[in-house]
């Protein structure tokens, strides 16, 4: 028993044609969405001839589309955008970034026309980093476009990446003078006074012996006998 059925559209239907085209679908995608939807119904030459003239308006509509989309395609090709997230110390998002955010991202900058799921992302965007990702209305229209997502704020790594590149770009004699002002500094630091074997946490015996000794009274002295 066949699966599919031929059906004549009454309106255009993604992925599927424009109003006019006959078909072939599966049964269950025709009885519970494009019957339902009065999208299609079963074909017949007359019903075709009365949809000729709305099939011309559409063709006429979806080579305007066409050519909108060509040119997006041209002024999105090699196009970079950027984009400002809240982040941890590593440089992870609090929230990924998604399609929808940079469909949006897209059309405040000037290139409307970008759906959802015309942004193709090929990894989840969760960190602070570049990303290259697909702009595709088909396989004949689609381009790459660059994301940088940027931290609001400065992170610890940024503060080391630029120490290590500032450190990598001395001169070996600047490289010399850095160490050597190190090194001063570092003996110029006033040293943190030792404990001396034994008396560490107490005092020294002799003073604890001094410091509880009373002072004896004196003993008056005799008289010479004459």
């Amino acid at each position: 028993m066949p699966r599919n059925i031929k059906v004549l559209l009454t309106e255009n239907v993604e992925h599927t044609g424009i109003v006019g085209d006959v078909v072939s679908v599966r049964k269950g995608y025709a009885r519970n969405f494009l019957f339902p939807r009065s999208l299609a119904t079963e074909p017949s030459e007359e019903l075709v001839k009365q949809l000729a003239g709305k099939r011309a308006d559409a063709e006429r509509q979806l080579a305007q589309l066409r050519s909108q989309r060509q040119a997006l395609i041209g002024r999105l090709t090699g196009y970079e955008m950027k984009m400002v997230r809240s982040c941890n110390d590593q440089g992870i998002l609090y929230a990924a970034v998604t399609q929808h955010e940079i469909a949006q991202a897209l059309e405040a900058a000037g290139y409307a026309g970008v759906k959802d799921r015309e942004v193709r992302l090929g990894q989840t965007i969760k960190r602070v980093d570049s990303y290259y990702l697909t702009v595709k209305f088909d396989a004949e229209l689609q381009t790459e476009i660059k994301l940088v997502i940027e931290s609001d704020r400065p992170l610890e790594r940024d503060r080391r990446e630029v120490e290590a590149a500032e450190e990598a770009a001395l001169t070996p004699a600047e490289a010399r003078q850095k160490d050597r002002s190190t090194r001063d500094a570092q003996a110029a630091a006033p040293a943190e006074p030792e404990s001396k074997p034994g008396t560490f946490g107490r005092a020294p015996a002799r003073a604890d012996a001094a410091a509880g000794a009373k002072a004896e009274p004196e003993k008056p002295k005799g008289k010479k006998k004459g």
